[in-house]
């Protein structure tokens, strides 16, 4: 399926690893011209030449901290300049620290927010001016199925992304006709992240290999796998396109099923 996305240009936030990378190197295949960006200028270059071999767009590669909103705000401002509007907007952050709620300090609740609203709220803000301008503005917000159900030892997770689906709910109805705002809620997907933590347990002796690490995850998930990031990803760019163009303040589930909700 041909997405249409030749020449648009996107910005996707902490796209230098796991599922921020995979949908900016989905909508690079489509022929989007793609910003992306993280804090570690290394692996930055790394995601850079990763997304400039997917597609003939442009791709430019910017350091910043997304909790930062003086450098979301040179990240957009660049953007435009560099691809003369912005099309498609994608936020994207690094999960916050695992813990119980009793075991979780008052600083990690507000770097969580920081990290994980604040910086939807700063990106949208930023760049709703020129989405408005585009004739396919559009926002995908990845958050994660504890939106929907709580995961054990996930507080913050549970309790701060929730916010950035009220915030899809409302912008979808504000910013409509002109801009759609979605989420997507990734289930377990192979990213780094799952990668260090099945390898971490075969290092203390849970399993016998790290394929069976990837079985445990994927015990309760009815596809009977882990995802490959780049399914997230082609979610991301269906939503930017014009193929979902009815589709506004939606939040879906990229799980394999594992939701019961």
């Amino acid at each position: 399926m041909d997405l249409q996305l030749d020449g648009n240009a996107a910005l996707v936030t902490a796209s230098s690893s796991g599922l921020g990378l995979a949908s900016a190197k989905a909508l690079a295949r489509e022929g989007a011209n793609v910003t992306i960006c993280a804090r570690g200028e290394e692996a930055l270059a790394d995601a850079e030449t990763v997304v400039d071999d997917m597609g003939d767009g442009d791709v430019l590669a910017i350091p910043a901290d997304i909790t930062d909103p003086d450098e979301i705000e040179a990240l957009v401002d660049e953007t435009v300049e560099t691809f003369g509007g912005l099309d498609h907007l994608v936020t994207s952050a690094g999960g916050p620290p695992s813990g119980r709620f009793l075991d979780t300090t008052e600083r990690e609740w507000y770097e969580a927010f920081d990290l994980l609203v604040m910086s939807v709220v700063w990106a949208t803000d930023r760049a709703h001016p020129h989405l408005v301008e585009s004739d396919a503005g559009s926002v995908t917000c990845i958050t994660s199925t504890s939106v929907r159900e709580a995961i054990d030892g996930l507080v913050l997770s549970n309790a701060v992304r929730r916010s950035v689906i009220g915030l899809v709910k409302t912008q979808a109805r504000e910013f409509a006709p002109d801009v759609r705002v979605n989420a997507v809620l990734p289930g377990a997907h192979e990213t780094p992240r799952i990668q260090e933590l099945v390898e971490a347990a075969l290092d203390r002796g849970e399993y016998d290999s790290y394929e069976a690490g990837l079985d445990d995850w994927a015990s309760d998930i009815p596809l009977d796998r882990v995802g490959d990031p780049m399914e997230l990803g082609d979610a991301v760019s269906f939503l930017a396109s014009d193929r979902a163009s009815f589709v506004n303040g939606a939040a879906v589930p990229v799980d394999g099923g594992r939701l019961r909700s």
